[in-house]
């Protein structure tokens, strides 16, 4: 298995023993952010190794120039925004929007620095970067700049972590529950739409091809996005990390059957959904730890 393979086998390993699978999506949070920004670094010390001078223009005409930044998004990254603000600014993120908006606000940006500067004239920061022999200062300036679009990416990477982990487990963590309990495959299928024309990943079917649409949601306890998210989807079964009270009595209300993988029972009540849905399946004799062990999270 690749990395990112082994990673989303812990998670569905974590979420099956009830633990807190946070810890996996924190680390690749800092494993990304960590190689991108040894990347970046690496860039400003390549420039000085060419003679270029480290200063704002330079910065401007390196990180926000298009003929020199390999991946477009990270133009909106080195000005200090995101492309989410620009689109839901502008309604749009096209290559003519984000070069004439990542430059009025790098230059506002600049500004905005500028002023902090010479207000806070007793503070100093200096940011230097060394690679074997050569080594850069960044001034105040510089390094404010650069702190900026660091944070910016940290964002960007975690945002688009948790919501990847979301997506990315759905399928694999129904199966392996499926198969803990001997589900046939007739009985179940990857791919459907609800009566909405929105996509579901995971239908369990019944013994008279009833199905049944299934929603993962990998939320803390109380969100009260948990119940609105089945719905809107015309889930019947509904799998969440954690569920307030309120949560499982909206859901029991509008009929939709609920697990709770952090929980005593945890992922155990599917059996119990299966049972009274009367979804073919087996009780399972082996212990969740002798069945990972034995078949593991994708077989």
């Amino acid at each position: 298995m690749n990395d990112n393979s082994l990673r989303l086998d812990r998670v569905i390993r974590h979420l099956l023993r009830g633990e807190d699978y946070r810890i996996e999506v924190v680390s690749r949070i800092s494993e990304r952010f960590l190689k991108y920004a040894l990347t970046f670094f690496y860039q400003v010390v390549q420039a000085k190794l060419h003679n270029q001078q480290i200063n704002q223009d330079w910065y401007k005409a390196t990180f926000l120039n298009p003929d020199y930044v390999e991946n477009f998004a990270d133009i909106i990254t080195h000005a200090g925004l995101n492309k989410k603000t620009i689109t839901n600014q502008f309604g749009s993120a096209s290559r003519e929007i984000v070069l004439d908006v990542t430059e009025k606000h790098y230059d506002r940006l600049c500004k905005t620095i500028a002023n902090l500067v010479d207000s806070e004239d007793e503070l100093d920061i200096k940011l230097t970067i060394r690679l074997r022999d050569v080594s850069v200062d960044l001034t105040i300036s510089e390094s404010l700049l650069v702190i900026t679009a660091l944070a910016v990416k940290r964002s960007q990477i975690r945002g688009g972590a948790w919501s990847q982990i979301g997506k990315q487990v759905e399928i694999p963590l129904m199966r392996a529950m499926c198969n803990y309990y001997q589900v046939p495959a007739d009985y179940y299928r990857t791919t459907s739409s609800s009566g909405e024309g929105r996509e579901v990943d995971f239908v369990l079917v019944d013994r008279l091809g009833n199905a049944y649409n299934c929603e993962v949601k990998l939320m803390g306890r109380g969100n009260p996005e948990s119940a609105d998210a089945a719905i809107a989807r015309n889930s019947q079964i509904f799998v969440a990390d954690s569920l307030s009270d309120l949560n499982k009595r909206q859901l029991a209300e509008r009929g939709v059957h609920w697990v709770e993988l952090r929980s005593e029972q945890g992922f155990r009540r599917l059996r119990n959904i299966l049972k009274e849905l009367q979804i073919p399946h087996q009780e399972q004799e082996e212990t969740l730890e002798e069945w990972l062990s034995k078949h593991g999270v994708f077989s």
